[in-house]
């Protein structure tokens, strides 16, 4: 019975992530093209059939979401009588945030109502693992929710949501996001999956569940104070908590025990390069995302913003519109 191993600091961790990381390159004599095709056909186990499944999954995603819109969302928006702009997005926010409630939720399931470890004890995701080995239902029905969203989602966001000007950063998150969640299946390191879903999932939580406030405050021609606060208070729980979750426990947790910990329990683990890479550049997303809120943050501070309008980067379609106005302006 091994003990669990205390949370490390981000010195331990930069310290032992970098010397591991150096040690394999350093004995990794034959890395290459011809290395990796060989570790794929050795080690991945994904049938065609699981292929299949998601894409199917993907599509009723997009089908689901499409009739949720036109015959909930949509109509209740209208009942509502938000302002035009708030109705057109809101749909989407509702959209995403009943997913991903639904999904952080089931992630708390396994994390602390189960007989999994991972949470409290990161580095025994990779304790016992085998090429091949067996995915259990419960994990693996997580893993299609989740693979098959995504898939939606890279759709949704070049084709359904509305553009905004970091949309082509989350496409890029959402390809990185398919991929981790594809190959982790099909390399069984599921159970460092499920750790990183979960340390995602609650910033999107609260994230649209803020943005549904900021909708909601004006409608019917009112301006609802309730929503207000719950909107700056939204946003606030929003900025520590991203921190918290995605560049505390995510790196501490996480990166820990991909760079460190598993070279410990599998000492010839494949494709450790190719999933520590994906998972330093979600880490530099996060990072990326969070300046934003530090600078929208501090701008309420200094006075520049008086109330929380959005808690993502403005839409594309309102700075064109305002640059248009500032245009016209000099002409005048």
């Amino acid at each position: 019975m091994r003990g669990s191993e205390p949370m490390p600091g981000y010195g331990q961790l930069l310290r032992r992530g970098y010397g591991s990381l150096a040690a394999a390159a350093r004995g990794c004599a034959d890395c290459g093209w011809e290395l990796s095709r060989r570790t794929w056909a050795e080690n991945a186990h994904l049938r065609w059939g699981e292929v299949l499944l998601c894409g199917l999954c993907a599509l009723g995603w997009t089908v689901l979401r499409r009739a949720a819109a036109r015959r909930v969302f949509r109509p209740f928006g209208e009942w509502c009588k938000l302002q035009p702009k708030d109705a057109a997005k809101m749909p989407e926010s509702a959209w995403k945030l009943l997913f991903y409630t639904i999904s952080w939720s089931y992630g708390c399931y396994l994390l602390f109502f189960t007989d999994y470890p991972f949470f409290y004890d990161p580095p025994s995701v990779f304790y016992d693992w085998k090429k091949g080995m067996d995915v259990p239902t419960d994990i693996a029905v997580a893993y299609l929710l989740q693979c098959s969203f995504y898939g939606h989602s890279i759709y949704a966001t070049a084709y359904m949501d509305t553009w905004r000007k970091d949309s082509v950063v989350m496409l890029l998150h959402h390809v990185v996001a398919l991929t981790l969640i594809a190959f982790s299946y099909a390399f069984r390191y599921h159970n460092v999956g499920i750790l990183v879903l979960f340390l995602h999932d609650i910033n999107d939580v609260q994230l649209e569940f803020t943005k549904l406030n900021v909708y909601f405050k004006h409608r019917g021609g009112v301006y609802h104070r309730l929503n207000d606060i719950i909107s700056n208070i939204g946003c606030i729980t929003f900025s520590v908590s991203w921190f918290w979750f995605r560049l505390y426990w995510f790196p501490l947790k996480v990166l820990y025990a991909t760079c460190y910990s598993s070279l410990q329990s599998v000492p010839n683990i494949p494709f450790y390069f190719f999933f520590n890479a994906l998972l330093l550049v979600l880490t530099l997303m996060n990072i990326y995302w969070f300046l934003y809120i530090v600078l929208f943050v501090a701008k309420v501070l200094m006075g520049q913003v008086h109330e929380v309008n959005d808690v993502r980067e403005y839409d594309v379609e309102d700075s064109k519109k305002t640059t248009n106005g500032l245009v016209k302006d000099k002409r005048l």
